[in-house]
Formats: C-alpha cells, sequence, structure tokens
C-alpha cells in the first residue's frame, strides 16, 4: 500500500461527537482513489462505480494528521479495482479500510470503454 495524501483535521471536519466526520473522509478517500486510478491508467474520464463495506475502525480528531493509502487490487477491460486505507501519521493506526473501490473507463456518452492497462505503474 502506497500513502500518498495527508489531511490535517480541522474544526470543519468534525462531527457532533467531535471526531472526524466519516462523509468528509469519504470525500477525500474518492477523490484520492480517482486521482491514483487516472494515474494508473494514464487517463482520465473514470467514474466511481463500487464502494464495498466502509469500515470505521478508529477514529481522529482534531489537529491529527491522516494519510490516504491506495493499492491496486486488479484490472479489468473496463475497470480497475483499488483498496484503501486511511490512518493516522504518526501512531499509524487505522482509521478506515475499503478492500473494493471500483471505477470505471467511459467514453464522451458515459458508456464503459476498454482502457486496455493490465499492470499497475509506481506513479
Amino acid at each position: 500500500m502506497r500513502f500518498f495524501s495527508r489531511k490535517l483535521i480541522k474544526p470543519e471536519d468534525l462531527n457532533a461527537h467531535g471526531t472526524l466526520f466519516g462523509g468528509a473522509v469519504l470525500s477525500w478517500i474518492d477523490e484520492e482513489a480517482a486521482i491514483f486510478v487516472t494515474c494508473q491508467l494514464g487517463k482520465g474520464n473514470i467514474v466511481t462505480k463500487y464502494m464495498s463495506e466502509i469500515n470505521f475502525v478508529n477514529s481522529a480528531k482534531l489537529g491529527d494528521i491522516i494519510e490516504i493509502g491506495m493499492e491496486t487490487v486488479k484490472f479489468g477491460k473496463t475497470s480497475i479495482t483499488v483498496k484503501c486505507e486511511v490512518r493516522t501519521k504518526f501512531s499509524r493506526e487505522t482509521i478506515i479500510t475499503i478492500e473494493q473501490i471500483v471505477f470505471v473507463h467511459v467514453d464522451e456518452f458515459g458508456k464503459p470503454k476498454v482502457h486496455n492497462i493490465t499492470e499497475a505503474v509506481n506513479d
């Protein structure tokens, strides 16, 4: 798993209990996964198709720095599947895991399009 981006937990990222709001971190994950997949395919025009169960393992609090990691799981003809882990930077405590996030490469009409990529790049 490679960790590419980091976020500082700010007051606007918190829920009513004073911990990291799940919706905020899911938005960050979707954006980071899309960037990761775009780099893997070397082309844009992708859409999020599916996310498997989101496992909230621990929380983060104000001032924590978290990092978002991605790893390629498999390539389909029009799709790419990645997994994700979000953890705290310094303690390395896992916050969230998602075993499958599937993206589909689409044409200008939003229909699945073959991407012709079969192996991960180290980007």
